[in-house]
């Protein structure tokens, strides 16, 4: 394979790492915000006897479902950074 060739996939390779650290660190910050939010709702112990109750009710289950989706999210984004560094290490032995 040429140098520029090679070069290219390193430089595409490195965006996409830094592209899927970014998104990383995004879903850390709205899985924390769900987590506060959660807690404040559950702080406010609702027993579900009220409508207002049965609102916060199911604001926790909405909000539970979406940190389980950011969760399998992160577990998705943790795979394709390590394959995409395991790619990275393979293009830069071969640029050697």
């Amino acid at each position: 394979m040429s140098i520029s060739f090679t070069s290219s996939i390193i430089s595409r390779l490195k965006r996409d790492i830094a592209e899927i650290d970014r998104q990383i660190v995004q879903n850390k910050s709205k899985a924390a915000k769900i987590n506060a939010k959660i807690k404040q709702l559950q702080k406010d112990k609702p027993d579900g006897s009220s409508p207002a109750d049965q609102s916060k009710l199911t604001q926790i289950k909405k909000l539970s479902a979406q940190a389980d989706q950011l969760t399998e999210s992160q577990t998705d984004l943790a795979k394709q950074l390590s394959v995409k560094n395991a790619e990275l290490r393979l293009q830069l032995a071969k640029e050697k």
